[in-house]
């Protein structure tokens, strides 16, 4: 008759009790992989989770055209200049499903408030950027038509810049350095927090206009180069239209042959969360790929353990099977210690690797989270890395022959 369930996993446990530093030593690799693999998943998924939020935040009716194309830019050469002042006039009066449209130009420049400077993105964009980015303004106001017009040496400043550059002032209505040109700081802007990498809140707004004129200035060969082109479609189903129609129209003004490639790309913010997905998806398999190595390691070691145990326990085993215990018995108590080690350490160490993500999602902007799923799994796959570790360790025990195993007594 084989043992009761009961009864075997008493004995499991007993033996297990036996050798407690040895248990805790072995637990110990199955609680490092695990909790490196909640941890790194958590924070791969925290990423997705960011990028995907910041995306969001534009609208759902937001694209991106930018100069060049995937080829140029898998090359590693510099952006080409292919998108001009004249393109975004273009899009916004020849495009029907296109509402507005926001050029705008990067450049980084020194900024100076007595004696404190900073090296920071400088913005030179139109009064439609507001809108079409959703952007809000904190005190002040945003650069205006007639500061466009006008050419107007004035400024709106990120609010962490605002705090960089004076944190015991009210900069507003004063004036600042930008390179070599003075501006008057017309507005703060309201927390916006990071976008592909760069900070919203450290960036300085000035006219486009201004921003040729006084700061880049013009390109001989291109005339006003544009880094980059917001453009905001009438309503969200008018996404593919606008695509389509913004495409067809930079084809012809840059004069692309039928089969010739682009030198521009457009994207919607639907294209754009799909490739971060992608890829943050991609980031999160090989982080959890890497934690899991730690699992498989701990797993080599609940064998390495558990044959140490066989063959220190050959009399013990042999006495059970002259008792009567089947082979079916001995295998599964081994089983047994072997899933029961593992499993602890996937508990512990799932504990640990929340706690990581906790502390992670505190004292960084990453909203880095696990699912319960992903605990489940991570527990139930340390438990059964230990039953597939010991099964070695199990059938070895189980074949011993008790005459030979009784001689150890």
């Amino acid at each position: 008759m084989p043992l009761p369930w009961r009864e075997t996993w008493s004995m499991a446990w007993s033996a297990l009790q036996a050798s407690r530093l040895r248990s805790l030593l072995t637990i110990l690799g199955i609680v490092i992989g695990n909790a490196s693999v909640i941890t790194l998943v958590g924070i791969g998924q925290g990423a997705q989770k960011l990028a995907n939020e910041q995306l969001q935040s534009l609208g759902a009716n937001v694209l991106f055209v930018v100069p060049g194309n995937d080829r140029s830019r898998r090359g590693g050469a510099s952006r080409p200049q292919t998108l001009v002042l004249e393109d975004a006039e273009a899009i916004a009066s020849q495009a029907p499903s296109v509402r507005r449209v926001a050029p705008q130009i990067s450049s980084n420049r020194i900024i100076q408030v007595g004696g404190s400077s900073l090296n920071i993105p400088v913005y030179g964009v139109t009064p439609a950027f507001l809108a079409v980015r959703q952007f809000d303004v904190e005190r002040g106001h945003f650069i205006t038509q007639a500061d466009l017009e006008g050419n107007r040496s004035v400024v709106v400043l990120g609010s962490a810049l605002a705090t960089g550059l004076s944190p015991n002032t009210d900069l507003l209505g004063q004036r600042i350095r930008i390179g070599n040109n003075r501006f008057t700081v017309i507005g703060v802007m309201a927390e916006k927090g990071s976008f592909f990498g760069e900070n919203q809140d450290e960036v300085a707004y000035i006219p486009l206009t201004t921003m040729v004129n006084r700061v880049t200035g013009r390109d001989p060969a291109y005339g006003v180069s544009l880094n980059f082109i917001s453009v905001e479609a009438r309503d969200e189903s008018k996404i593919n239209a606008a695509s389509f129609q913004i495409t067809n129209l930079l084809r012809q003004r840059h004069k692309i042959p039928r089969f010739g490639e682009d030198d521009f790309i457009v994207r919607t913010q639907k294209e754009a969360a799909a490739i971060v997905t992608t890829i943050t998806g991609g980031l999160t398999i090989l982080l959890g790929s890497i934690g899991g190595v730690s699992l498989l390691v701990g797993g080599v070691g609940i064998m390495n353990i558990m044959l140490v145990a066989v063959s220190e326990r050959t009399a013990e085993v042999g006495l059970r099977k002259a008792l009567g215990a089947r082979r079916q018995d001995v295998l599964l108590q081994f089983l047994i210690e072997a899933a029961v080690l593992a499993g602890m350490g996937g508990v512990v160490g799932s504990g640990l690797g929340l706690g990581a993500v906790a502390l992670a999602a505190a004292v960084t902007p990453l909203p880095a989270f696990v699912g319960p799923g992903t605990v489940l799994f991570t527990v139930g796959l340390s438990g059964g890395i230990g039953i597939f570790f010991g099964v070695i360790p199990a059938r070895r025990a189980a074949q011993l022959d008790p005459i030979v195993a009784l001689r150890r007594l």
